[in-house]
């Protein structure tokens, strides 16, 4: 082997790595929502979450990728540590998945069906088709789908073009020595580590190993060691992902760990004693890309069953290996290790969307029920939840952004989009909750009272903003097109019951029935209540915009105004629902 078959080598090697890279990172832009699926699913049952971690790590192509995801779900409460332990016990099994792919370059024989199975027949096939998808077609899914076969093909090139570059050391007198040192077990173990802490795959390291074995020179006693050794060198991946996470994301970091390193020491032990003892011709024997992936396999399922009979063994020993005491302080927890799948990103910050809008509408609900009487543990609940939705809208707008940066899919596009947007209503219909509790407190600290008829009047205004406030939460959590439409035109209703209300204290205080004070507070309330009715507006809207996969919010608002006659039944509706006495006509908005 001179000077070039070495370059040959290392750039089939830079192929190889660079293809199972772009490979992995579209496989998990395409596969994110239905993992995300997948994840909801899931029970507390250790063995759906086992088969859970062999079905993501082989659509994933790594274990290393399922292992930061879990981390990232544990870290973000997605997923509990009970769950989790299944999942990653799972991924080292489905790992095997890409070294059974990578052997079908090791097929030999002249028979048609086995030629057809070479990746040299099929791969440029499928390259041609990555191509054709990924440069020619606009569709942004057969694009991904592109990307996927241009990572493949790339990545089983590379694996061609490494077993073609040794080929010629089959009698390779010093290549085989080197490979006869690994037969120690320790230095085996040790340079698999190693090689699989550098590149940070083991299915990576165990393909290189996979093309080396095409020279013939590597025996099954020096084998074993290595893809042992790459099983422990896997942990780093999760190992560097568990800083700065949570003490469940590093517990389940801790089980990964656990888990190889246990196994391997188990396994190694039993290799080492039948090696000793029996001395089997096999372990003699050299191996070839198919003889490497079965061992591969082999060993992990052995690994599988061992832990099997103890489910908790590995969280209770997390539990003794991390024993600091993390206490909530209260942050949003959006794990950037998820912006390496956005479609899951964008799953995780609908979770929370979620949630700040009913922390936002229950707040402006209490609020109203706040000015007829408040408990001051009521009171500071209001401004709590305030405060709370504001850490909502900062850590949900600069995450997003994030996300929006990232290659996302068109749909998941429009959502982040949507919910940057809306997440602003949001904090406002919060920030209006306070002060409509304000005003209430401001009544009773000062003894301000307002007439009977303004106390009707204030009645049925409060009656329309709880209800649009109800339709908005409703139609937020069912994306209901038919009730959010509903909103806009009890907004149109609430803006002229402000004025028309606003109006009527005018005429109240010239007449001396109403004080002047009060009359501050009446237009504080009426303002708070109408922009808030507007936020909600805004919020429907958003969710309109999303469903019709358009994104110009005035434009929607007015076109659900505009000569619509299902906005003029609901508008007339509204209207004779809360009409005032005060009140002698109405008439629809411009």
């Amino acid at each position: 082997m001179d000077i070039f078959d070495g370059l040959t080598m290392l750039g089939g090697l830079c192929l190889f790595l660079f293809g199972m890279n772009i490979m992995s990172g579209a496989l998990k832009q395409k596969a994110g929502k239905q993992l995300d699926n997948l994840l909801h699913k899931m029970t507390a049952n250790r063995l759906t979450g086992i088969l859970i971690g062999m079905v993501a790590t082989a659509v994933l192509q790594s274990s290393s990728a399922t292992s930061v995801l879990t981390i990232s779900f544990v870290n973000s409460g997605i997923m509990t540590l009970t769950q989790a332990v299944g999942v990653m016990m799972g991924a080292n099994v489905g790992a095997t998945a890409t070294n059974w792919l990578l052997s079908l370059s090791g097929l030999g024989g002249g028979s048609l069906i086995l030629n057809l199975l070479k990746p040299s027949s099929f791969t440029p096939i499928l390259a041609l088709i990555g191509v054709i998808f990924y440069l020619f077609d606009k569709n942004q899914k057969r694009k991904g789908i592109g990307l996927i076969l241009l990572g493949f093909s790339t990545l089983m090139y590379g694996m061609e073009i490494m077993s073609g570059s040794v080929a010629d050391l089959k009698g390779d007198e010093s290549f085989h020595r080197i490979f006869t040192l690994f037969q120690n077990p320790l230095l085996g173990l040790l340079a698999g580590v190693l090689l699989t802490m550098i590149i940070q795959s083991s299915s990576a390291s165990i393909g290189i190993l996979q093309a080396l074995s095409s020279a013939g020179q590597i025996s099954f006693s020096a084998a074993v060691p290595l893809i042992m050794g790459a099983n422990i060198g896997t942990c780093i991946t999760a190992v560097l992902s568990a800083i700065g996470a949570s003490r469940d994301g590093k517990r389940i970091a801790a089980v990964h760990v656990s888990f190889n390193v246990i196994g391997t020491a188990v396994f190694l032990t039993i290799y080492v004693i039948i090696q000793a003892v029996f001395k089997p011709p096999l372990f003699s024997s050299t191996v070839n890309p198919v003889t490497i992936a079965l061992i591969n396999s082999i060993f992990k399922i052995l690994c599988l069953l061992l832990f099997l009979p103890f489910p908790n063994f590995l969280e209770n020993l997390s539990g003794k290996m991390i024993r600091e005491k993390t206490e909530d302080d209260g942050r949003i927890q959006l794990d950037e290790r998820l912006l390496s799948t956005p479609a899951l990103a964008v799953q995780r910050c609908d979770q929370l969307t979620h949630e700040m809008a009913e922390m936002a509408i229950s707040s402006a609900q209490d609020s109203l029920m706040a000015l007829s009487g408040c408990s001051e543990e009521m009171a500071a609940s209001i401004r709590q939840r305030e405060e709370k939705t504001d850490q909502y809208e900062d850590a949900l707008g600069s995450y997003l952004i994030k996300v929006s940066a990232a290659q996302i899919s068109e749909k998941d596009g429009r959502m982040a989009t949507s919910m940057l947007k809306m997440i602003s209503d949001l904090e406002r219909i919060s920030d209006y909750s306070v002060s409509i509790l304000t005003s209430g407190e401001e009544m009773r600290e000062k003894e301000l009272t307002f007439s009977d008829q303004a106390n009707e009047e204030l009645h049925t205004i409060l009656m329309a903003t709880n209800e649009i406030l109800s339709i908005t939460q409703r139609a937020y959590d069912r994306q209901d097109i038919a009730i959010a439409s509903r909103v806009e035109p009890l907004a149109r209703v609430i803006d002229n019951l402000k004025d028309q209300l606003r109006t009527s204290h005018i005429l109240r205080m010239q007449s001396g029935v109403c004080s002047i004070e009060a009359g501050f507070v009446w237009n504080d309330l009426l303002t708070s209540l109408e922009r808030l009715a507007g936020h909600c507006s805004n919020v429907a809207g958003c969710i309109i915009d999303t469903e019709q996969h358009n994104l110009n919010l005035h434009e929607t608002l007015r076109n659900i105004r505009r000569d619509s006659p299902a906005f003029r039944e609901q508008f007339n509706i509204y209207t004779r629902k809360y009409r005032v006495e005060s009140e002698k006509t109405s008439s629809l908005p411009s």
